[in-house]
């Protein structure tokens, strides 16, 4: 029985050390568009118009980070109904603050 728990142990960090590794692997092309499910024309394109970072370490191949294709998915962030309106309603109240407020210097 301890030995069966102490195999299975062993198999898990096995498998985190793998997890890890791929985390930190960069991306080809072919990863590139299939993790941001557009083609890899598409995202050749995007390399080319500079619009996603990305590596040529050979000068041909490219590659990119994890981080860098999620900040290219997370761009151009479209606030919800409710965040425009606690934004447009925290804008009114600093208005109407500083138009309230006596200006330093005047003869009021």
């Amino acid at each position: 029985m301890q030995k069966d728990i102490l195999a299975r142990l062993d198999e898990i960090r096995a498998d985190l050390r793998e997890l890890k590794q791929a985390a930190t692997k960069p991306y080809n092309l072919g990863d590139a568009a299939r993790y941001l499910d557009i083609t890899k024309s598409h995202v050749y394109q995007l390399t080319c118009r500079g619009l996603i970072a990305h590596y040529k370490p050979a000068g041909k191949r490219i590659y990119f980070d994890k981080a860098d294709l999620d900040a290219y998915l997370r761009r151009n962030r479209v606030a919800s109904s409710e965040e425009i309106e606690q934004t447009a309603e925290s804008r009114i109240l600093a208005s109407c603050d500083r138009q309230s407020k006596p200006k330093v210097g005047s003869d009021e």
